[in-house]
């Protein structure tokens, strides 16, 4: 984290600044990164939202952002970086677990077993799984607390129609 002798802002501070801008555009702050080493230094600010954070999000954050970093008088240079957590985040929150519905996940169990699902209903500390039963999906309600790590798959073909209706996605792209 950079200190004051940069001239760059602290973590707390960016956070301070922008955070109601981004609230009111729908996303909240996960993480700010201060890197003073590469020269001009690098800012980078992890946002997410229950609407994905595309690139027209990105660049008026961005905008925003920049300006009102500028406004606090630092005539330093440096890069700013609005990006999403991307796919290797481990879920660790129930909103997280929202975000990613109908997206498949990998979820180690704090029995130590692990099982893949699509993520449908997240409730009440809980979250439905549609499973591969067999020959058939099934919902498998797990605990949040059950979950040691859970992280999103990427996938390469479409899933099938009836996963996704159990998921509560019909009709939605994944990760819609």
């Amino acid at each position: 984290m950079a200190g004051r002798s940069t001239g760059l802002p602290t973590q707390k501070q960016v956070i301070e600044l922008l955070g109601g801008e981004f609230v009111r555009a729908g996303y909240e702050i996960e993480d700010v990164v201060i890197d003073a080493r590469p020269q001009p230094p690098r800012i980078t600010i992890i946002a997410d939202g229950d609407k994905p954070l595309d690139l027209d999000a990105v660049a008026t954050l961005s905008r925003s952002a920049s300006e009102l970093l500028d406004s606090l008088g630092n005539d330093d240079a440096y890069v700013l970086e609005v990006t999403s957590p991307g796919v290797e985040r481990p879920l660790t929150a129930e909103k997280h677990f929202r975000r990613a519905h109908g997206r498949k996940v990998d979820a180690e169990l704090a029995d130590g077993s692990t099982v893949t699902g699509r993520v449908g209903v997240v409730s009440d500390g809980a979250v439905d799984l549609v499973v591969r039963d067999r020959s058939d999906w099934t919902v498998r309600r797990l605990s949040l607390d059950e979950i040691v790590k859970a992280v999103v798959q990427v996938e390469f073909s479409p899933p099938k129609p009836r996963e996704l209706e159990l998921a509560g996605a019909a009709g939605k792209e994944a990760g819609a």
